[in-house]
């Protein structure tokens, strides 16, 4: 009996510190694109552009490197829950 409950234990997902920070970069560009009243004005300008459009943009950027974090943080992750190297 104790060893079927060792297995399901160990399949559980647990809360780690590390997949707390992978959450909050996958949700963090969520966050700033739906609270539209942060970004919707027209200044400042950037080169001609105004902040609604630019500021936009600029969340590609910051989403495209938030993902690839997350995504390298949970191989990290995976590899120490496996056993493996670090690296």
């Amino acid at each position: 009996m104790s060893e079927a409950s060792d297995v399901t234990q160990e399949k559980q997902p647990t809360i780690t510190p590390l997949r707390v920070v992978i959450a909050l970069c996958l949700f963090a560009p969520f966050v700033a694109m739906l609270w539209v009243s942060s970004y919707a004005k027209v200044e400042p300008l950037f080169a001609g552009i105004p902040f609604f459009y630019w500021y936009q943009m600029l969340w590609v950027l910051i989403s495209t490197a938030l993902t690839m974090i997350a995504y390298k943080l949970w191989q990290l992750d995976q590899r120490a829950r496996k056993g493996g190297d670090a690296r």
